[in-house]
């Protein structure tokens, strides 16, 4: 895998081979003198294989962890990153902040919350939200039927089923019956990469992923407009809007938050300097 520039080439390999045996990485450290069995080294081989041929690690284990959960990953949905994390943690920390101005305490339990995860792919947002908001109302939406059944198995081996509501949905479409249904919190990892850059992806990305999740058009950012100009109609009074951004998307994204709709405009940059989360709260309409 080195060979093939593979990144963090032995972490894969290690991730792999746990896969493999079904055992966590104590066992395997305090373990040096076992002898794998000859059917498992084939299985291993195998994945070491595939592995240096693009497939990403994510696909060969089927797992991928974010915010201390353990999320089913297939090329149906996207791999979740770390980076994505900043969503939740922004997402808590405007809500706590909602809480200390409307005079009441910052410890939140999501009562009277009413949140939508745009786009949930694995529905590793929506979870995470769930988890630490448990008396939120949460939905969450995506295009893809394949996603959503990612999504909703995640959501029940996880204990979560009965919490999140799952919807087949270009952006806010499922919603078009419910016009007086309006959102505290909409929250988004949308696709943001341009088509031009298809050549410079990974090719764990580039040929693993699922390009509706990847692509945002063109220039990669075309996605947000139609994404801020629904959430525009559809977050209430005092509500946030916490968008993930691309690379270099933030310059094309913040002048869609107009000064007469949106207020209190934040950008969170990830641990690599680059701005990561976009989020405003709505003004009275």
């Amino acid at each position: 895998m080195r060979d093939a520039s593979v990144p963090s080439y032995t972490l894969a390999a290690e991730l792999l081979l746990l896969s493999v045996l079904g055992r966590d990485r104590t066992w395997i450290y305090s373990h040096p003198e076992e002898i794998v069995p000859e059917c498992l080294t084939e299985k291993y081989s195998a994945l070491l294989v595939r592995r240096a041929a693009g497939s990403p690690t994510q696909h060969l284990t089927g797992k991928q962890e974010f915010w201390g959960l353990e999320f089913e990953v297939t090329p149906d949905v996207l791999i979740p990153r770390p980076e994505t994390e900043h969503l939740i943690e922004v997402a808590l920390d405007r809500l706590a902040v909602r809480e200390i101005r409307a005079g009441r305490p910052p410890r939140l339990t999501g009562e009277s919350v009413t949140l939508v995860d745009v786009g949930t792919g694995s529905g590793c947002i929506a979870v995470a939200l769930a988890k630490e908001l448990p008396s939120a109302k949460v939905y969450a939406t995506d295009i893809s039927p394949a996603a959503l059944k990612i999504a909703r198995g995640n959501a029940a081996r996880l204990g979560f089923a009965g919490r999140i509501q799952f919807l087949e949905s270009n952006l806010f479409e499922a919603f078009v019956n419910s016009p007086q249904l309006a959102f505290d919190l909409v929250i988004s990892n949308p696709p943001y990469v341009s088509r031009c850059d298809v050549s410079s992806l990974s090719i764990e990305v580039r040929e693993h992923e699922p390009a509706v999740a990847l692509f945002g058009g063109e220039e990669g950012f075309e996605f947000y407009g139609e994404l801020v100009g629904q959430a525009t109609r559809r977050v209430k009074p005092g509500g946030l809007l916490i968008l993930e951004l691309g690379f270099d998307s933030l310059p094309a994204v913040r002048p869609l938050l107009d000064a007469s709709a949106w207020t209190n405009i934040g950008v969170t940059n990830d641990l690599a300097g680059i701005p990561r989360v976009l989020s405003a709260e709505r003004l009275p309409i």
